[in-house]
């Protein structure tokens, strides 16, 4: 058999990646192989026998996995809600967790379009600008903005969001952009508390943005300001959408139900853990918008 064909590659790759401790080595290498022949995981079955270059580049992109670096920044780019998104240093890697997430947004938001509106949609802490593209383009007539405070993440996000119609700012999403009347407020915020740090993988400790991952010893330096944050900018009867970690639940409803809301509600990722809140603004607000 070619030494060269995809399932002798993937073979290859799949020992070396699972000898070097990787958590998920089939996965990563099929990942980095499509990257290399320029395929969909779907058509990789069908590919033809990589050239020296390709077997090449890809015996690298192998040894750099084998090393720690995400298998993300080593092709340039992951899938959110079936969309390619360009990813690299200086940017977190969006989780499918946060897909649910963007999910409940953008379910709003298309509510609010069936009924001839065009939702006016919030995403706080942009990051790769993943939520934002999504709602863009699975809701055509929401106007999306986004923002986020980091040079390095609005490289990505401006990649990801050309095109799109999403108005990006930069800037602290504790104050920015200066909007209300917000029909759906959505984040996914830093709020791993710093005493996890010593329990993560070494190849998110060691390569992704640490202030996109960490907001103090409990994480929610920024998750509370944000709460009064949505209250200011959504409107009444309005929806907010925030990613929180699984040890937050009680925390977070907490904060929730000291303020303007209601229908306040925690729910869980795919492996059944506390992961997000929504909750929607009281109606019985002065400036309640008619």
């Amino acid at each position: 058999m070619n030494p060269h064909s995809p399932s002798r590659m993937l073979a290859m790759a799949t020992r070396k990646l699972n000898l070097a401790g990787c958590p998920a080595p089939v996965a990563d290498a099929r990942l980095m192989l499509c990257a290399v022949l320029d395929v969909s995981p779907q058509r990789l079955v069908l590919a033809g026998d990589a050239t020296e270059e390709q077997a090449e580049t890809f015996e690298q992109m192998i040894e750099r996995r084998s090393c720690g670096e995400p298998v993300q920044y080593i092709v340039g780019h992951c899938w959110f809600r079936g969309r390619r998104l360009a990813v690299g240093p200086g940017v977190l890697i969006p989780r499918q967790e946060t897909e649910l997430v963007a999910g409940a947004a953008i379910d709003e938001a298309r509510a609010l379009a069936v009924q001839g509106q065009c939702p006016v949609v919030v995403d706080l802490c942009t990051g790769s600008g993943a939520i934002a593209r999504s709602v863009a383009a699975e809701v055509p007539a929401a106007r999306v903005h986004a923002v986020d405070n980091s040079p390095e993440a609005l490289v990505w996000a401006r990649r990801n969001l050309f095109g799109s119609g999403v108005q990006l700012f930069e800037g602290d999403a504790r104050c920015v952009p200066d909007v209300s009347d917000v029909d759906v407020v959505v984040t996914n915020p830093p709020y791993i508390p710093l005493s996890r740090a010593t329990h993560m993988p070494s190849d998110v400790l060691d390569h992704e943005p640490h202030h996109a991952l960490f907001a103090g010893d409990r994480g929610l330096d920024l998750i509370t300001p944000l709460v009064s944050r949505m209250a200011r900018i959504v409107r009444p009867g309005g929806l907010v959408v925030m990613e929180h970690d699984d040890s937050h639940a009680a925390a977070v409803l907490a904060l929730f139900g000291a303020g303007p809301w209601r229908e306040v509600v925690d729910h869980d990722d795919l492996a059944g853990r506390p992961r997000y809140v929504t909750a929607r603004r009281d109606q019985f607000t002065v400036g309640a918008r008619q």
